[in-house]
């Protein structure tokens, strides 16, 4: 019996990927999970496991190729007995949503003396090279085995532009401009927010909340916690348990739109917005409504490091319903984000400020503030709902106090 190696859906948004490397060839063996060959997308590059044992027969289109979703990679002969690996049903309590243990990365394989440079080299780097008009043969790569990575490239370019040792500079010439190659992240993060912005009408809810309370549990609680688990206890995991909550009291806010229909989304994945060095991404923290405060810090690090430390597996950017932005972490106090094409609405944490608050018996009282802002879909949402569900999430914010539950 044979099996069909098919490129998989990496998110609703991205609809191809590259073939970086085959890490099998025709002939040789492969055990179910184990790795096969490497794509890359605008999202993630990730290694694709074999669904099945047995021996690779027929490999379907070659390095460099861009192949759509769905689209034949190889043909594996199936051992005897073996059935192909099917997605495990979602686990039911917070204990089993914790991720399984997986097979060891595979270790890529040294670069062969005399390899050519444009063999150890994504088709991204490679484009970015010929853009900055880098041979690439010239470029010595810091990634295993000698990968050139697009760092690698810019630094080369980079250096090229300094005179040589013992020239002295030329006196300073003011350039009026600056011309910088897009990225392919870069491309495809301005397609994405240019798509969302244009097709979906968006409107826009700020709310203030008193989270007085919240920080005093936090100031409490975080040097006990980052003992215990070895993470920081950040502000984020707290509102990512108000909103998760609340989106399944408020269903709308969980949903995507499709022409003469909409479409709600019965799981709610979380995407959080991080910044690295690549660009901005978006790693999805899977049923967070069923993960604990501190579940949800656990979970909200792991992804967010591993986006920064370029380590996304592929199921970290599929499916997310609804994003989180924590604009406050550089200081913002107000901001309008764009929400995430497909999905309904996008929530951002702005900074905690402390100000002067008029309390309710008309008294004066410095108090921790936040703002927390709210973009959706005037197509999926009126204001009455997103205003609402935002509501909501406030009072849970504000009914935090020092002796509240992290677990």
């Amino acid at each position: 019996m044979t099996t069909t190696l098919t490129m998989p859906e990496v998110g609703e948004t991205v609809t191809e990927g590259t073939i970086e490397r085959w890490l099998k060839k025709p002939g040789d063996h492969v055990d179910k999970y184990e790795p096969i060959v490497e794509i890359n997308t605008d999202k993630v590059d990730v290694e694709i496991p074999s669904p099945v044992t047995g021996t690779v027969t027929e490999l379907l289109v070659e390095e460099g190729a861009v192949v759509e979703v769905g689209a034949p990679l190889a043909i594996i002969e199936e051992v005897a007995g073996e059935t192909p690996a099917e997605t495990p049903s979602p686990a039911p309590k917070e204990e089993a949503a914790k991720p399984k243990a997986e097979a060891p990365p595979r270790e890529r394989a040294p670069a062969k003396r005399g390899e050519p440079a444009s063999r150890r080299a994504t088709p991204r780097v490679r484009k970015l090279a010929e853009e900055l008009g880098v041979e690439l043969a010239q470029v010595q790569g810091s990634g295993p085995g000698g990968r050139i990575k697009e760092d690698d490239v810019r630094a080369f370019a980079g250096g090229r532009e300094k005179p040589p040792a013992g020239v002295a500079p030329a006196g300073p010439v003011e350039q009026e401009e600056e011309t910088l190659p897009l990225t392919a992240i870069r491309r495809t993060i301005a397609r994405r927010m240019a798509a969302s912005k244009f097709s979906a009408p968006h409107a826009w809810l700020v709310m203030e909340a008193d989270v007085t309370g919240l920080v005093r549990l936090r100031e409490a609680q975080r040097e006990a916690f980052r003992e215990r688990e070895g993470v920081d206890l950040t502000y984020l995991p707290f509102v990512v348990a108000a909103a998760a909550h609340e989106l399944r009291e408020n269903p709308a806010l969980n949903a995507s739109w499709a022409e003469e229909k909409i479409v709600l989304k019965k799981r709610i994945h979380i995407g959080i917005a991080v910044a690295a060095d690549q660009g901005l991404l978006v790693p999805v923290v899977h049923d967070a409504d069923r993960l604990s405060v501190a579940g949800l810090a656990r979970a909200v690090h792991d992804v967010s490091q591993r986006a920064r430390d370029g380590k996304l597996r592929l199921q970290d950017v599929q499916g997310g319903t609804f994003t989180m932005d924590n604009t406050g972490s550089f200081g913002s106090v107000i901001s309008m984000p764009i929400i995430n094409l497909g999905q309904a609405a996008i929530l951002a944490l702005e900074a905690i400020t402390k100000r002067p608050v008029v309390l309710e018996n008309d008294a004066i009282a410095i108090r921790s503030m936040v703002n927390l802002c709210l973009s959706f879909d005037h197509r999926i949402l009126d204001g009455a709902q997103a205003g609402e569900f935002l509501r909501s999430v406030v009072q849970r914010l504000e009914g935090y106090g020092p002796d509240s539950a992290l677990e």
